[in-house]
């Protein structure tokens, strides 16, 4: 059996900075670069071609998808929700795991109906041709837990006006973690989306992708290589 020898780095200096491995389109990427703009975290981004993955990349992590996040102690974070988590525990100023709504279990257990149970029809919805069920079926399916979210953002328990958050009276890790997968169903029939009647939903989305934050976020980078400079995130 073979194994995979590791890849040297370009230059034998020591690591000061994560290295983040990205994807600009990525909605769980784009989970992580939120996170780490939070906390206040720098790293060194490596922006990631789809086609052409880096190989220091891949060693360190052979599932071959983005985020990774490699740490100065050598730990290998692979998973988005991880990455934030990681993050946020370090430095936390806008209280993101700090809901004025719920608990922190509790945000984790919503992220999870998203990825276990919206995102499978976000893809249905987006690549009809992908899948048999795929189409306006995924899309009522996923339409179904968009309104729970419209539902969410109708109750505050602090004030008799709508809030403007998942989880209470401020941006928590939960916002960050959906609005991606949010973004990325609305863009797929924006008529359709606008014509539904999810005010709140839409005033949500429309605050986070007007943010500075989010337009932080977005950055664009060239793909990175071996033997590039080190780029640092957040951008400045």
């Amino acid at each position: 059996m073979s194994v995979a020898l590791p890849v040297a780095l370009p230059v034998a200096l020591p690591v000061t900075l994560p290295v983040l491995y990205s994807f600009r389109r990525c909605p769980y990427a784009m989970r992580a670069r939120l996170a780490l703009l939070a906390g206040e975290q720098q790293c060194e981004l490596r922006e990631v071609a789809l086609r052409h993955k880096p190989p220091e990349m891949l060693a360190a992590s052979p599932k071959g998808t983005v985020p990774v996040l490699l740490t100065p102690e050598g730990e290998v974070i692979e998973q988005s929700l991880d990455v934030m988590l990681w993050a946020l525990r370090r430095n936390d100023p806008q209280r993101w795991l700090q809901p004025t709504t719920g608990t922190l279990d509790d945000m984790l257990a919503l992220v999870a109906t998203c990825d276990i149970d919206f995102k499978p029809q976000l893809d249905r919805y987006k690549y009809p041709d992908r899948h048999a069920d795929g189409g306006e079926p995924a899309r009522e399916r996923g339409a179904q837990w968009l309104r729970g979210l419209e539902a969410r953002l109708a109750h505050s328990p602090h004030s008799p006006h709508p809030t403007h958050h998942l989880m209470g009276d401020h941006a928590t890790l939960a916002d960050a973690a959906l609005m991606p997968f949010v973004r990325q169903f609305a863009a797929v029939d924006a008529a359709w989306f606008d014509a539904q009647p999810w005010p709140l939903l839409r005033a949500w989305l429309a605050g986070w992708t007007a943010s500075a934050l989010f337009e932080r976020a977005m950055h664009k980078y060239a793909p990175w290589k071996t033997g590039d400079a080190a780029v640092e995130f957040p951008p400045t």
